[in-house]
């Protein structure tokens, strides 16, 4: 299974990266007299072409601003994911990499989205019952996985997170008891490690961990990936998700800055060479 990776991105070890969509109408910080969707998508354009001029492997669009976030499956407003397809659509022609969607905590918006803009992957909390400051959090994986089929885009790769953050798994389960149902019951194309939430370093024990447990399904540093660490994260995990680190100060609520960009993705190289 893992070799999808290489067929998709033609890389080893992919980056991808996350370009966190711009707070939109209906977020809660979405400011009607001061903002506006041409902001959204044109601060979104300057992400995706620094992110890419940076030299990453592929794009994650992602409502990374749409606190506080509408937990669960069906639970996020049309809107969102309406808004989510106009500006990836607005931005298609400068897309240059491999491209996915993550409508945050709402698998069945995600995979929809990914049909609208033809995404080639996704990412989602799919599988698992959590809680946490925002609620109780319930997915529907069977009713995911089977509008994926209606939709005919079987050849869509999932990326499940195994780990929630900013919640705890209902009931108490060690994580390779649920990764053993998850890869037996749910057949995920990925598998992505977390820390606490954004930014936040997922561990690379745990990674190491989930890696043997299942060997032939590519595991993700989800989180929390920078300059320093991302040599230590790739040498354990099969890709990486980053986000913040690409961002101006490497903090979370800044633009992507495009030197930082490079400088990271020079590590990147550097490391590729030892494979």
């Amino acid at each position: 299974m893992k070799s999808w990776l290489k067929d998709l991105f033609h890389v080893e070890k992919p980056v991808i990266a996350l370009l966190h969509i711009r707070e939109m109408p209906g977020d809660f910080y979405f400011d009607d007299s001061t903002m506006s969707m041409r902001e959204v998508i044109d601060t979104a354009r300057r992400d995706l072409i620094a992110l890419q001029d940076g030299g990453v492997d592929g794009i994650l669009f992602s409502n990374e601003y749409s606190f506080p976030y509408q937990m669960g499956v069906g639970k996020t407003d049309y809107v969102t994911s309406q808004c989510m397809a106009r500006v990836i659509g607005e931005l298609m022609r400068d897309i240059r990499v491999p491209y996915g969607v993550n409508v945050i905590e709402d698998g069945l918006a995600t995979v929809e989205l990914a049909r609208a803009v033809d995404a080639s992957f996704v990412r989602c909390n799919f599988t698992g019952c959590y809680v946490g400051e925002l609620g109780l959090i319930n997915t529907d994986i069977a009713r995911v996985k089977r509008r994926k089929k209606e939709l005919g885009i079987a050849g869509l790769h999932m990326l499940y997170n195994v780990n929630p953050e900013f919640s705890v798994w209902v009931g108490d389960r060690d994580v390779r008891d649920v990764v053993k149902s998850m890869v037996f019951n749910c057949d995920p194309d990925g598998l992505c490690v977390s820390g606490q939430c954004a930014g936040f370093e997922a561990s690379s024990d745990l990674i190491r961990a989930i890696k043997d447990l299942a060997p032939e399904t590519p595991v993700f540093a989800n989180n929390g990936c920078r300059r320093e660490n991302i040599a230590e994260k790739l040498s354990v995990a099969d890709s990486a998700c980053v986000g913040t680190a690409f961002k101006y100060d490497g903090v979370f609520r800044n633009t992507v800055d495009v030197n930082r960009v490079r400088d990271f993705m020079e590590v990147v190289r550097e490391y590729r060479k030892t494979l």
